[in-house]
């Protein structure tokens, strides 16, 4: 149905059902669709030419903003925290408290770092940042289809829409739900606003914005991209949802966690740095076969 379906990078527990999602989401027209998905590693690239790309976090760990003390303090708390976060033993109720923890002291630290919102736009053109190739047509495409894309990211969100503004397509349909700055009256960070999104947590952040899913009620047929089993509650907030879409990123420790995503999302894409499946997708579900 979907050639891009055959890569040898996808993996899918029931090619079946993904089949009989699709035929649904179509004979319900592009204009009943929404995409949900989340952003570091999903929609940008896990790694390129062999090294790691950072997150919205490591963008501002690694620049010039940031002391070497604090870039060392940031460091040890990645290395205490992420084998907790992908470590498959465990379960996420064990997990939830101490990713509070990591987000909440990398958090205070940067605080402590009196960054300037007028250099963030430098911080990022400087750094290794890169959205997943393939991204210019999905984003043109859904913003030429009027379809919403909402972002959730436990990242930050004024990085993260850099990214995007710098990449030239932070479209108006596009809609992000993340960790965003608070700057005193110099342009100097305070604080972070709001409720803290983490990678657990993005349920509430969905149901927290509950309002703005109230407008998509239109739209009951959603897509929803992620990398980790934390971003699979994201379309939570969705009432009346028809169906769901679930296309899980699988980057690091493959052998270890690939079962538990065949579990969890319809489509696992492998060690795949292209948007090429999901944009087979939208132009599947648009018409455009």
């Amino acid at each position: 149905m979907i050639p891009e379906l055959s890569k040898p990078s996808v993996c899918m527990r029931d090619p079946q059902r993904v089949q009989e999602i699709l035929q649904s989401m179509v004979k319900a027209g592009s204009n009943t669709v929404q995409v949900i998905s989340d952003f570091d590693m999903t929609l940008t690239r896990f790694a390129y030419n062999g090294k790691r790309c950072p997150t919205c976090h490591n963008i501002l760990d690694n620049s010039k903003l940031i002391s070497d003390d604090c870039k060392e303090k940031l460091k040890k708390l990645l290395n205490t925290y992420y084998p907790i976060e992908i470590d498959s033993s465990r379960s996420i109720e064990e997990k939830l408290p101490l990713m509070v923890d990591w987000w909440t002291k990398a958090h205070e630290l940067l605080v402590q770092q009196k960054i300037r919102k007028d250099l963030l736009a430098m911080v990022v053109r400087e750094s290794d940042a890169m959205l997943r190739e393939g991204y210019q047509l999905f984003f043109d495409h859904l913003h030429e289809h009027s379809i919403p894309l909402l972002i959730f990211s436990a990242g930050i969100g004024d990085i993260l829409e850099e990214v995007i503004q710098q990449a030239g397509v932070f479209h108006p349909n596009v809609k992000v739900f993340s960790n965003y700055m608070d700057f005193d009256e110099c342009g100097v960070l305070r604080a972070f606003k709001g409720e803290l999104i983490h990678i657990y947590n993005k349920r509430e952040g969905a149901l927290l914005n509950t309002g703005h899913f109230q407008e998509l009620r239109t739209r009951p047929n959603v897509l929803l991209m992620g990398d980790s089993l934390g971003d699979l509650t994201m379309a939570d907030g969705v009432q009346d949802m028809e169906n769901i879409l679930k296309i899980g990123f699988l980057n690091d420790k493959v052998e270890e966690r690939k079962q538990s995503y065949l579990d969890s999302y319809d489509i696992v894409l492998v060690k795949d740095e292209t948007l090429e499946v999901p944009n087979a997708v939208l132009l599947y579900l648009t018409g455009n076969k």
